[in-house]
């Protein structure tokens, strides 16, 4: 955990149920020079280390067996996409590649996008309804709501999904289930 590496001792969870870190640790608000030490260890130790959710890799395993080809594209900087990827791997998600897309201080709607006007997938998956807008209008994008309180998953940003799930294992069960043309 990034706290823990940063200022020596693991925060007490305070909200399980909150959308972002910083509701859900019981942590004190940043000075600048705090936030700037946060940062400098969300390097690539921490990209490599995420725990794996719940129920995620079997449900791309599932994915994969019906034949589809799993690419993940993430918001993070380049020179971390490496990390993300072995992080993957190491869990033993069946991911062909890793794409990172950064936001930049110019992007408008997703930074997402290109990615995914180049990859053409047939799906779209993520948890930040911010990074549905701007996405082609033929993919389908799906919403994982995952934790509710003080979720950015707005009403009106959350129209551009074509479906919401609870988790990937629901978005894998609703996905599996509809007919394929």
């Amino acid at each position: 955990m990034a706290w823990e590496r940063a200022f020596g001792a693991r925060p007490a969870l305070k909200d399980p149920l909150a959308y972002w870190p910083v509701d859900r640790w019981n942590v004190p608000q940043l000075e600048p020079e705090q936030r700037k030490r946060l940062k400098s260890v969300m390097d690539g130790t921490f990209w490599s280390s995420f725990p794996e959710l719940p129920g995620a890799k079997a449900a791309c395993d599932r994915l994969v067996a019906a034949g589809y080809n799993l690419v993940c594209v993430t918001a993070i900087r380049h020179d971390f996409r490496e990390a993300r990827f072995e992080n993957l791997r190491r869990h033993g998600f069946p991911v062909s590649d890793v794409i990172s897309a950064p936001l930049q201080s110019n992007t408008v709607g997703s930074p997402k996008t290109k990615a995914l006007a180049d990859l053409k997938p047939v799906a779209f998956v993520d948890d930040y309804a911010v990074y549905l807008q701007g996405i082609p209008d033929d993919l389908h994008a799906a919403l994982i709501l995952r934790q509710p309180n003080g979720s950015p998953n707005t009403p009106e940003l959350s129209a551009r999904a074509n479906s919401l799930h609870q988790d990937l294992p629901d978005f894998v069960d609703y996905w599996l289930s509809q007919p394929r043309f």
